[in-house]
Parts: structure tokens; sequence; C-alpha cells
């Protein structure tokens, strides 16, 4: 089921609500996707998806297409807008419809940010439990991602608005032919060049964003498929915040936090959820979870062939508490 949800600086968003079987027996659960992702990037073509597992334990399953989703259109967004315009109305809208009292989030990279950020800005009112992977408050990025974010983005945001691994395969202009060349000459990991260029763009590593043993080969096919545009004004964030060390949002939220992370994550380094953990133990000492998923990197803690055995049972739990 579909339905459309205006944010609150008015930009056409899409709420999907995932209908099971049989009604839901337990609250909704908000699913939240990273950067030029969309909603159904949680439904990789496998047996078993974290949104099937959800409907299994009778969760009433939520899919989010906020300001980074490729589905909305390409606009120039920060994370400070998603936490101020786009999450509130997503949590508003499905607290209207579902008459529920509670919604828990799910959210991954600068989907976990922008939540955590909207939380301690005390905007999330009616959230309890948000399951953040990959960073939160405090992003650290490996030494080779900082040298492009303050190298590379002044001279590519010269050039463009915006930068895509859809270029792998399609790349659009003669920047993104340049770029794709450097890539393929560069990443050698696998013959997937949008895989290669997700891991150029968004990470310091080959491969940045999953490991390829965690994968299996439709999945890593059907990845091709799910990355969009990304504006150089996330990209510019990213380099104030990671010199800074942290996004500026310091009140402890009124919502109980599990930060997850794969060991070998080489787009945001687990670092940056032990930060964000320690911050939050500070202010509000053994409410709040974190989890290192050992052999995980960055993406596959949710679309990983092993993860409803390996990740999946701790998120099912951490729901319940």
């Amino acid at each position: 089921m579909i339905v459309p949800l205006i944010a609150r600086d008015g930009l056409p968003l899409k709420l999907s609500r995932v209908v099971a079987e049989k009604p839901p027996a337990r609250g909704p659960v908000l699913l939240v996707h990273g950067a030029g992702n969309r909603g159904e990037t949680f439904m990789p073509p496998h047996r078993t998806t974290i949104v099937d597992a959800l409907l299994a334990e009778g969760w009433d399953v939520w899919l989010f297409d906020w300001r980074a989703s490729k589905e909305v259109g390409f606009v120039e967004w920060t994370l400070d807008q998603a936490a101020e315009f786009d999450h509130p109305a997503a949590v508003a809208k499905v607290l209207e419809l579902t008459g529920a009292d509670d919604v828990k989030i799910i959210a991954h990279c600068v989907g976990s940010a922008s939540v955590a950020m909207s939380a301690a800005a005390g905007r999330l009112a009616g959230v309890s439990t948000i399951i953040g992977n990959a960073f939160a408050l405090h992003p650290v990025v490996p030494p080779v991602s900082t040298a492009k974010l303050r190298g590379l983005v002044p001279i590519v945001g010269a050039l463009t608005r915006d930068v895509s691994p859809a270029w792998g395969d399609k790349p659009d202009g003669l920047l993104a032919h340049l770029i794709r060349l450097v890539v393929r000459a560069t990443h050698r990991e696998c013959r997937n060049d949008v895989c290669r260029m997700a891991s150029f763009i968004f990470g310091g590593g080959r491969s940045s964003l999953w490991n390829h043993g965690n994968l299996d080969e439709a999945t890593h096919d059907w990845l091709r498929a799910e990355f969009g545009p990304v504006p150089l004004s996330f990209f510019r964030q990213m380099a104030r915040a990671t010199a800074k060390g942290h996004f500026g949002y310091t009140e402890p939220p009124d919502a109980r936090f599990v930060l997850l992370t794969g060991a070998e994550n080489r787009c945001f380094l687990p670092e940056s959820q032990r930060r964000t953990f320690a911050h939050l133990e500070r202010h509000q000492p053994g409410r709040h979870e974190l989890h290192v998923f050992p052999g995980y990197g960055h993406l596959d803690v949710f679309i990983g062939k092993n993860a409803h055995a390996d990740t999946f049972p701790t998120i099912l739990a951490e729901l319940e508490k």
C-alpha cells in the first residue's frame, strides 16, 4: 500500500506499507534507507529479508522513501533537512494511520544519522526505539575518504551538482565517463561497475559497502538498480562533520538507541558507533546498546546472504525490549 507523504517543507515523499497475509499483531516499524537508495533496498532477492523477518514476527512494516531516495527525484539535501522536515512527518503519519502509540525505527547509514539527529533535536515524539546501522551522531571515515572529502569534493562540486554509483553502468556526461575510467583502473574487486563506483564514491576500501563473500550472485547483480544520484550538498556536510567529529546534536534523545555496525565497515568506521554509544552512555548509562558484527561491512548487515542468521536475530531481539 503506497501512502503519499508531504514533508514539512512541502517536498513530496512516499511511505509504503508492506501488507502481510495476516493482519499485524504488533506495532509499526519504520525502515529508513541510505543515500541514493530507496525503501525497497531492504528487500534484496533472497529467501529471507529483514522485511520478511519482521512480518514473520507480526510487526507492521513501513518503508520510507525520504528526500535521499532515488524514488523521490533529485533534490539537493542535507541531513539537517531530513531531520527537521522528513522523519517527523513520517512518524506522525504512521501514528495517524495505524492508531498506534509508538513507532520503532530501523535505519541505515545516512538514514540512521538523520533519524538520530531528529531524535536528539526532540522532533520524534512517539518513537521508543531506534535501531541505526553504520553511524549516528559521530561520523568517522577512513583516511582515504577524508582525503576525498577535503580534496575532491570542492573540485567535483564545481563541475556537477551530484555523483551517482549508477554511472558505473550509465555514465552521464564527460565527468561521469572520466570517473568511471578512474574507478575501473583502481577498483578491481569485481566486474560490477556500479558496485565498484559505489565503493569509490562512498568509502575507503575495495569494497567499501559490503564484503563480497556476504553477497550471493543475485543480490550483487540486483544492486545495480539500487543506487541513484547523491548531491554534493551531502558530501560538503560530511566534510564539515568529519572534521569536527560530530554533527552538533548533543542532547540525549527520548528514544532508546541500538547501534549496529559491521566490524569491517569501510564506509563509516566502527569507531563512529563506538563514539556515539560512549556519548549516550555518559548521559543515560545502561539504556542503549551497541552491536558490532564480525565479518560484516556496511549494507551487508541487511542484505547479506546469511544476515537472516547472523544479524536479524539481534535486531528482532532488540525490538522486543
